[in-house]
This record gives structure tokens, sequence and C-alpha cells, in this order.
């Protein structure tokens, strides 16, 4: 019989860990090469699962390396995934170690989307296959003692972790075996484990008797803890509690007969006796309560052979007085082991598979980095195009530069039939159109995705909702209502980003209607352009005054100003910082990262230069302008105005303007539907995010039904039976005879689940004698008295017991007799309503007779059929 203690694994239902490992992948890096490298990892994680817990594993220390391998690596991945019901979401399933199941119920498991969870479980099948190693080693030499007490550590300190951190990574109760009570038992058992396997060492390296009873005391008192925590466990095996009680005073036992080694080599006597008996009456109550689990005669003969040598020597030569039990002086204790401290990684041969990626915290930083460097970059760019329209809306109401080339007054200013082929080299009106009519099209799908999205969660949070109404405290998951949150508000600010963009639409759309006119004027040949444009009377000559000079000198200046906010506009675009190592690094050296601080100040040295080249150019387009004005002043007075020449400077302005106001349009269209596009692409992963989230909402709910039918199947309909009815219950002294006319069978009761009596004797067959053939009634002279335990007797109130049954044969019967069926048979031949026929060897059959019904039996009596 064994007398060590082992842990059975916990089982696990198959997860597939590739394809939302590689969704995550996927939208989250961009880079092809990292996804393919990711993707492999995720392909490696899965085998490595299947590998650790997806098959038996042999009782070896290279299964256990497989399984520390992968709770290194779920370690390591942890702060590399945002693993979460909302976000991505893997439900892992296990199974109690200690539950048996039952045969309607199944056995008891828990589906939980948690990393957490899966982390403890793989935890606890390290220390219950670290205890079965253990099991298996040779206690007989040094090696296999080393190896055991190795293992029985670890085992000791994977339970010990689990209880500390269980509660904390499920947040909900677990299943009994991870339960904080559970593993803290388990704990105990296995140090204490340990420490007798160091008893076992010191004996067998035949230490100091000392020594040897301070471990053996220690390893009681580690027992001693086990058995008074493992008391009240049900769910443990049954034989865990005993074994632990007989282990206590083994090594109890241990201890005492060494101390007595002390005594004696002390000339203690009267000691070495007292502790001797305490070590018989320790040993006897082990072989009288728990020998079926543990065989202690070796050590009672030992303890015994001691104890007489003792006694001998004691009586004859020393009479020393032995002292009573309370008086003996306390053995010491000596503990030798202490529980491994799980300290990741475990294994000595792990390589993370995910060793390139970021931790999940230097993601985050990362995106709240790049958020707040994308408000300041915006900012900067809208400062400078904003002022770029500016200028060009002060230019174009002025009719600069095209009054400074339009003196002679009929023909096209060089600047307007530059903005004409421009605008026809972009494609004109059609291309306009065409974006403006794209635009419906891209925002109804962007529509119907978030709808679909949205839509998908109110279906499975109304399922949720009407199951939890159903089940009641018994539907223990998170509600879908709280689960949603993040993702409603998510798709609400999608809702809220698509409404904004149907506004900005809008507005461009009259713009363009605005200026429609004009940007078509443009778009046609120059003939018809130049006979659009009012022709007026040449004006006086200004070619080489100083005021055109001057406009000249400030538009250069202009133009000037805006070809460096383009290029200052491109540095800005193009300006990078690697945070990802600072992230890192502050992770690494405070376990946390200072997102804003780290952030503020690294954006502040990127960006504080380029803050400052913007306002110092802003600050020089306005005095550029206002020069600008100044001189348009003057250059207007010196002109000879009339009315033709006011319409033409009109409509000059209007095709200026109209130019800006297409390049505006057509990059603000781009921009729009680029933006759709890449909403778009948004809403798809949202939409992925949401369906992931259902389908594993509905694994789980599809789990917890189950779990929860079985649990009902498992439950008993009733406290106990009914009290059964007198009538069945009350034994029978008297039966009716049936009547020699009854031809319908008398019905059978209901049966009552009662545990039935052995039926009486069948009496001998009756000596009947032989009459004539020609009698009708059979003679009864000679046949005797009926036996009294087949004579009827008809008490009044007197039922038949159904319990008793039928009164069945013990013997096979004399020639002839058939054996009686058990229940009705309908399509029995003859089972009722056939009359009682016997037929002794060499006799007639006696003719129209009809026996009377057996008492104490409901069912007719079954026919006897004579010899052929």
């Amino acid at each position: 019989m064994a007398t060590f203690i082992s842990v059975p694994l916990k089982k696990s239902t198959e997860v597939d860990l590739v394809k939302p490992l590689t969704k995550f992948i996927s939208a989250t890096y961009s880079a092809a090469e990292d996804q393919g490298e990711y993707v492999r990892a995720a392909e490696e994680l899965n085998k490595l699962r299947k590998s650790a817990v997806g098959r038996p594993l042999d009782k070896h220390e290279s299964s256990l390396e497989v399984l520390l391998r992968y709770y290194d690596q779920l370690c390591a991945i942890e702060p590399k995934f945002p693993f979460s019901e909302n976000q991505l979401c893997l439900t892992f399933t296990w199974k109690d170690a200690f539950d048996k199941g039952s045969l309607f119920g199944g056995s008891v498991k828990l589906a939980l989307a948690s990393l957490g969870y899966e982390k403890s479980c793989v935890l606890f099948n390290i220390g219950a296959l670290a205890s079965q190693i253990a099991y298996e080693q040779n206690f007989d030499n040094d090696e296999g003692l080393k190896t055991a007490a190795k293992y029985y550590q670890l085992a000791s300190g994977a339970f010990s972790y689990i209880k500390d951190t269980v509660l904390s990574a499920l947040n909900r109760e677990p299943t009994m075996d991870i339960s904080p009570d559970t593993v803290g038992t388990l704990s105990q058992i296995m140090l204490a484990q340990a420490q007798e396997v160091f008893f076992l060492k010191a004996t067998s390296d035949k230490m100091k008797d000392a020594i040897i009873a301070r471990l053996a005391n220690q390893a009681a008192d580690f027992y001693g803890d086990a058995f008074k925590q493992c008391q009240y466990k049900e769910n443990l095996p049954k034989e865990v509690l005993p074994v632990l009680a007989a282990k206590h005073c083994i090594m109890q036992a241990n201890a005492e007969y060494h101390q007595s080694l002390l005594a004696k080599q002390q000339k203690k006597f009267g000691e070495e006796i007292g502790r001797l008996q305490h070590a018989t009456e320790l040993v006897k109550t082990v072989a009288s309560r728990y020998d079926e689990y543990i065989n202690v005669k070796d050590l009672s003969d030992k303890i015994s052979r001691a104890l007489t040598a003792a006694k001998k020597d004691n009586d004859f030569i020393y009479h020393d007085r032995v002292p009573d039990l309370k008086d003996l002086e306390a053995i010491g204790k000596a503990a030798l082991v202490k529980s491994t401290v799980i300290k990741v990684p475990i294994s000595q041969k792990f390589t993370d598979l995910f060793e390139k990626m970021v931790p999940l915290a230097v993601q985050n930083s990362m995106t709240v980095y790049n958020s707040r460097k994308a408000e300041i970059v915006n900012r900067l760019i809208g400062q400078m195009r904003e002022a770029t329209n500016l200028s060009n809306g002060v230019l174009a109401s002025l009719n600069l530069p095209a009054a400074l080339e339009d003196l002679s007054g009929d023909s096209i200013p060089q600047s307007i039939l530059e903005k004409s082929r421009a605008i026809i080299q972009q494609g004109g009106l059609q291309s306009i159109d065409q974006l403006i009519k794209d635009l419906p099209e891209l925002l109804q799908r962007n529509r119907e995705i978030l709808d679909e999205s949205l839509r998908i969660l109110d279906e499975e949070e109304a399922t949720d909702n009407e199951l939890r109404n159903k089940f009641g405290q018994r539907w223990q998951r998170t509600a879908s209502n709280d689960l949603y949150k993040p993702l409603r508000t998510e798709g609400g600010n999608a809702r809220n980003v698509l409404d904004k963009a149907v506004q900005a639409d809008i507005v461009v759309k009259q713009r363009y209607g605005t200026h429609r006119e004009m940007i078509a004027l443009l778009c046609k040949p120059e003939a018809e352009l130049n006979a659009a444009i009012p022709s007026a009377n040449p004006a006086k000559t200004l070619q080489g005054s100083e005021v055109v000079s001057v406009l000249r000198a400030l538009l250069a200046n202009v133009n000037e100003v805006k070809m460096e906010r383009e290029k200052l506009e491109n540095d800005i675009k193009s300006a990078q910082c690697d945070m990802t190592s600072k992230f890192l690094t502050a992770l690494a050296q405070d376990g946390a990262i200072n997102e804003e601080a780290i952030s503020v100040t690294e954006l502040d040295n990127i960006y504080g230069g380029y803050t400052q080249k913007v306002q110092q150019s802003l600050k020089i387009q306005e005095e550029i302008l206002g020069k600008i004005q100044n001189s348009h002043q003057e250059f207007s007075t010196m002109r000879q105005s009339n009315a033709d020449a006011n319409q033409r400077e009109e409509m000059l302005k209007k095709l200026a303007a109209a130019h800006d106001s297409y390049v505006e349009l057509s990059n603000n269209l781009r921009e729009g539907t680029k933006f759709y596009n890449e909403l778009t692409e948004i809403l798809l992963k949202f939409q992925n995010k949401c369906s992931d989230i259902v389908f594993a909402r509905k694994t789980e709910r599809d789990e917890l039904l189950k779990d929860l039918q079985q649990n009902i199947a498992r439950q008993p309909s009733a406290p106990s039976f009914p009290a059964v009815p007198a009538y069945q219950s009350t034994p029978s002294s008297t039966a009716t005879p049936a009547t020699a006319t009854s031809s319908v069978p008398t019905p059978a009761p209901r049966t009552v689940f009662q545990s039935k009596p052995q039926p009486p004797a069948r009496p001998p067959p009756p000596a009947i004698q032989a009459q004539a053939a020609n009698n009708s009634t059979p003679p009864v002279s000679g046949a005797g008295p009926i036996p009294p335990a087949t004579q009827p007797v008809s008490t009044p109130g007197a039922t038949p017991s159904p319990a008793q049954g039928p009164p069945y044969p013990t013997y096979q019967g004399y020639p002839g007799c058939y054996q009686m069926p058990v229940a009705y048979n309908p399509y029995a031949y003859g089972q009722y309503n056939m009359p009682y026929m016997y037929q002794a060897p060499g006799q007639a059959p006696y003719p129209n007779v009809q026996q009377p019904q057996q008492p104490g039996y409901p069912y007719p009596q079954q026919p006897y059929y004579p010899q052929q």
C-alpha cells in the first residue's frame, strides 16, 4: 500500500490560440515581417499547449519540462496581449481534478475567459505532476531521495503560489480543487512528505539519533498541520485523511524511538523505556485504525524488541524510574524543507516565442504618445494651412497678382492661365463630381458595419438578460451590459465621428455649389475663357512705376513664405523618435511607465523648435500682407478706373477665388475619401472584436448552460422519498382467496423501493391419489392438510405487502414446474386466467379445478403445465 500521496492532473478541453492571436497581430502590427514572425510564434504556442495539456503526460521530468515552458510562456505573453472578456477573449475550460463525475451530471468544470485562470490550472498541474514524479522515485538510494525531496518542495511551492493568487487572478469563485483552502492543504501535505524524505535520507545515512529524532518530529508536526487542514475537505480522496493521521503517528513514533536511543546513550534508562512505551502506543494506534492504508509491522517489531530489551536490562540491572509521558522532555524540531519559490522563468530552457513583441503597457503608452504627437502635428500644420488660406484670400480680394499682369486690359493674365491649366490637369469638374458621388456610398458602408456590430451586441445582451432572469443567482458570469460598456463607448465615438463627417460633407458641397460656375469657366479653352472675361480700356502705363515693383517684390516674398511652409510641414510630419526603447527602459527600471511625463518631455524636445518656426512664419506673413494692402491702395489710385475695368477686375477675383476653392475642395474631398476608407478598416476591426467577444460569450453561455443542466440532474428531485402508505408497508397475515368464477387478473400494485425479504420456501407437492377418470372433482381425502404457508386466511383490513414480493421458489422445482416470471409480460402465453393444472407422472389431469391464489402475492398464480 502506498504511503505517499500524489495529486491527479486537471484536464482541459482544446482551445484554438492561433486564430484570435493572429487577428490581434494583424490588427496591431502593420509591418509584414513582424506579422509573419508573430503569427508563426502563435502557431508554436498552440502546439506547446497541445503538448502540455492536450495529451496524457508521462510521470517523467521531460513532461514536467513541457508544462514549465508553457507556464513560462503564458507569463511572458500576459503583458503583451490584452487578454480580457471584452478585448482578446479566449475561453479556457478545465475540469476539477478530484471530481469523478456522476452518471447523469458529468464532472465539475469551469470555463473562464481569463489567462490568469489558465495559468493557475497549469501551475496546479505542475504541482500535481511534480508530486507524481516524486512518488515514482526509488526511495532506497540517495539519488531517488534527493529527486523526491526536490519535486515535493516544487509541488508545495506551486500549490502555495496558487493559494495566494487564484482569487485575484479569477475574480470569481474557483472550482474546489484550486480553491485557496484545498491548495493550501496540498501544499502542506507536499511539504510534510518532503520532510519525511529527508528523515529517510538521514536514516539511510545513519546520522546521529538526535538529528533523526528532530527531523521525524518536524515531519510529524507538518503531517499534523496537514491533517487539521484536511479534516473538512470533502473533495479530496477518502484515503488522504487516514494516511495523514497514520503518518503523523508514525513520525512521532520514529522520533520517540530515536530519542530513546539517545537516552540510552546518556544512561537515562527510565526515559528510554518511557519513550519506547509511547512509541509502542502510537504504532498500535496505526495498526488498529489505519492498517488498511499503511503497514507498520516492521516498525512495530523494531520498537517492541527495543522495549523488551530495555525493560529487561532495567529490571535486572539499572532499576531506573520510568517517568510519565508528560514529564518527558519535548523533542526538538529541525525543518530542512521549504516551499520552492515560484519565480518566472521556472524552466532553465525557456525561450520567449514573442521576444521581439513589446509588452502591452508599452503598446498602450505608444498609443497615447502617438495621440499626443498627432495632436501637436495637426495643430501646427493647421495653423500654417489656415495662414496660407488667409493669404490666398487677401490676394484674391485684391486681384493680385492678376492686376499687375492685366495692365493691357484685354488679355488673360498669366496667373489666371496657370490656374486654369492646373485645374484641367487635376481633372476639372469631373474629378470633384466623382469624389462627391463616392462619399454617400462610403458613408453608407461605414454605417452598415457599425450598425451590424452594435446589433450583434444587442442580441447577445438580450439573450444574456433573458437567461439571467430565468436562472437568477445561478447565472454566474459577468453581465453583458457591464462587459460591453467599453465597446459601446467605442461604437458611440464612431457614431459621433460619422455624424461630424456628414456635416463636413454638407459644408464642402455648399462651397462647391458656390464656386462651381467659376471652376467650370476655368476648365474651358483659353479662347472661351478670354471671351468670358470682360475687356477694359487700356490702363495708363504703370510698368515702370515704383508701386508695381514693390507689389511684385512683396508677392515674391509671399510665395517664398508659402514654400518655406511646405518644407516645414514635411519636416513636422517626418519627425520621429524611438519612444519604444524609452518606454521599455522605464518599465524595466521602475516596473511601470509614467507615459505623460516621458511623452511631454520628448514631444517638447522634438516639436519645440518647429513651434517657434511656425509662429515666426505667421508673424512674417502678417507683416507682408500689411505692406501689400498699403501698396495696393496706392496702385489702385494710380489706375484709371471705369465700369468695365471694375467688372473685369471682379471677374478676375472670382476666377482666382474659384481656383483656390477648387484646390481646397479637392484636398478636402480626397482627405474625406481617405478618412472614410481608414474608418472602414477601423470599423471592420471593431466588428471583428464584437464578433469574437459574442462568439466567446456564446461558447461560455453554452458551457454554463450545460453545467447548470448537469447540476440540476445531480440534485435530488425531493429531499427524501415520501412515507410509504400503510397498505404497502404492513405485513400481510391474511389473504382473500380467489373465487372460482373470477376471470380478470388482479392488477399489480405500484412498486415501492424497499428491501425485499426472502420469500418462504415453496411447499412440497401434494400427494394426490389416483381417481377415476370420470370424476368431476378431485379427491381430497388422501391429499392431507394444506400447509400453513399456503392456507388462505382472511383478516379484515389486511392487505398483502408488495415489499415481501412473490414467493419465488428457492429450488429448481419438481418435474413439470415452470419458474414464475418477475413482471407481467403481455406477450407471454397463458400468463393469466389459466387453471391450476398439476399432473404427477403417470396420473390423469384434474378436470375443471380452480386453484386458489397464493396469499401475500398480488399477481395471479402462474399455471403449471402437465409433463409431456
